[in-house]
């Protein structure tokens, strides 16, 4: 059997007007997320399981690469059909956080206020940042309640904030 692929996708959101309020007190905006999702999303939308990546993960989870057939997702034995996060039952959806180098807004990305890389201008981003702008894209996909938040070290940071922040969207929490 053919290893699945997965290709990575990209949303934006916070654009001008309203960016994202920080909680070190600086706005970011536009924020784009780059993200994968693994399985199909049901019609009442309530089978998703957030999974939220360590510091130097990125959104690719699951499968080969779409782009690149040899590079594998960090929890591929984790995460497909018949495995512990069943994806023939759930939706699997990882996000790439904000402050991230691997296609979300970060320091690589254009500053648009100067038209340049942001760098070491880029402001701090918080855990609760990142959970916000996740929330964000979870709206958008029309998700009101996550079966579960999923993530190991700082993932499981994101996790629990997610459990805390946003109690009534989240049946289950594993950090």
């Amino acid at each position: 059997m053919a290893t699945p692929t997965a290709k990575t996708q990209f949303y934006t959101a916070f654009e001008p007007p309203t960016p994202l309020q920080l909680e070190g007190g600086k706005t970011l905006g536009p924020i784009t997320q780059a993200y994968e999702s693994y399985g199909q999303l049901n019609n009442k939308k309530d089978n998703c399981i957030l999974v939220c990546h360590a510091l130097t993960g990125d959104a690719h989870a699951a499968f080969s690469s779409e782009e690149d057939e040899s590079y594998i997702g960090w929890w591929d034995r984790f995460i497909g059909h018949g495995k512990a996060i069943d994806t023939s039952t759930h939706y699997v959806l990882c996000i790439n956080v904000i402050g991230g180098c691997k296609g979300s807004t970060g320091p690589s990305s254009i500053n648009p206020d100067t038209g340049k890389a942001f760098g070491t201008d880029f402001p701090i981003v918080t855990i609760g940042d990142m959970v916000t702008a996740q929330k964000a894209l979870i709206d958008h996909l029309g998700i009101s309640v996550l079966n579960a938040v999923i993530g190991g070290s700082m993932g499981g940071m994101m996790a629990l904030e997610w459990a805390t922040r946003f109690p009534n969207a989240v049946k289950a929490c594993v950090p």
